[in-house]
């Protein structure tokens, strides 16, 4: 067995780490730890986790961290985790990040969208999580940075059209709606039920949201050029969930049945992504509580443009989830394992 430690459990990723890890026949959680809840079960501050994950809530030291688990999960904020994470990897743990302290390759792009970075010599072996595009490298790693939400579903939506230079990227428009999940635990005027209920708005509106340089960055990598992308989510009033739609000018004359041949060739080996059938598109209760992103595709004959819409989770393949899925493929379980329950309906 596998001894796992989550660092940074009170939170929803941190949680949903729990529930998941708690199904991994390979796998036993040996701390779970939280400033705020130190001395509490885990299953007194989450009570869906009883009879599952029998945890008590600890805040030890740095220095006794290494002995207590074989592989770390660090949900922690940003900043916190460039100072955690290298004293893991120098006792010889593996580790899965998942704040964006180490997804931006440039130090200095990370620096404008973040704060000053204290673990820079880092950034050049830590592998971006997204095991679609660079699962062999995250094979051999010791440390993964697991991607953002939005990005997950923005990259996996179009790596396809990018890599075969079928869309502009100059054109590109992207659209994003994530349940409040997204924003955290924390309390906040912004995600109060009377805030957010019967409504819908956007934020991070003009180019301003911390997951741009990490969406072009991956994008641009695609393309092989630099990509600029305009960018602007919103928030709905749900508790989970990300929909994506992106819109781009084609650059040959493709039809629907094409594009959708482009797909399957893509991702039919890939076991979490689904493509709905033509004529069809995805929807967040479609994969809710999976580690599954349904993509479907439309044309926009009228104005030339492409249509992608992908759908995830935000807090299973958009972070828990394809952390647990990076951590399979790190250690050489099966990637699957433990991931492969169906979506919550409804």
């Amino acid at each position: 067995m596998l001894r796992v430690g989550i660092i940074g459990v009170s939170g929803y990723t941190g949680v949903e780490l729990a529930r998941i890890l708690s199904g991994h026949p390979q796998i036993e959680i040996t701390v779970a730890t939280s400033r705020q809840y130190e001395g509490k079960p885990l299953s007194e501050v989450y009570p869906n986790l009883r009879g599952c994950v029998e945890l008590t809530c600890t805040n030890p030291a740095a220095d006794e961290l290494p002995e207590l688990a074989d592989f770390f999960f660090t949900a922690v904020p940003h900043k916190t985790a460039m100072d955690i994470v290298p004293p893991l990897l120098k006792a010889g743990k593996k580790v899965v990040d998942l704040s964006a302290d180490f997804r931006i390759r440039e130090v200095a792009v990370y620096e404008k969208w973040y704060q000053p970075h204290t673990s820079k010599e880092l950034l050049p072996e830590a592998v971006y999580g997204l095991p679609e595009l660079y699962r062999d490298r995250v094979k051999t790693c010791r440390l993964t940075a697991n991607p953002g939400c939005y990005p997950t579903s923005v990259i996996l939506g179009l790596a396809p059209l990018l890599r075969e230079g079928l869309i502009d990227p100059a054109t590109l428009i992207i659209d994003s709606k994530s349940g409040t999940s997204g924003a955290g635990r924390g309390a906040s005027v912004a995600t109060l039920f009377c805030e957010v209920t019967d409504g819908f708005r956007p934020y991070k509106v003009g180019g301003s949201h911390r997951h741009i340089p990490e969406i072009e960055q991956e994008l641009s990598a695609l393309a092989g050029n630099p990509v600029t992308v305009s960018f602007t989510p919103h928030l709905l009033p749900v508790s989970r969930g990300i929909l994506s739609t992106m819109y781009a000018r084609l650059t040959t004359d493709c039809d629907l049945a094409s594009l959708d041949a482009l797909y399957q060739k893509t991702y039919q080996h890939e076991r979490f992504v689904r493509l709905c059938p033509p004529g069809t598109v995805p929807a967040t209760q479609h994969v809710r509580g999976s580690n599954f992103c349904d993509i479907g595709l439309a044309i926009d004959r009228r104005a030339g443009r492409v249509i992608v819409m992908s759908a995830i989770d935000n807090i299973v393949k958009g972070a828990a989830g394809q952390a647990v899925q990076n951590m399979n493929l790190m250690h050489g379980f099966a990637e699957t394992t433990g991931l492969l329950g169906a979506p919550f309906f409804p």
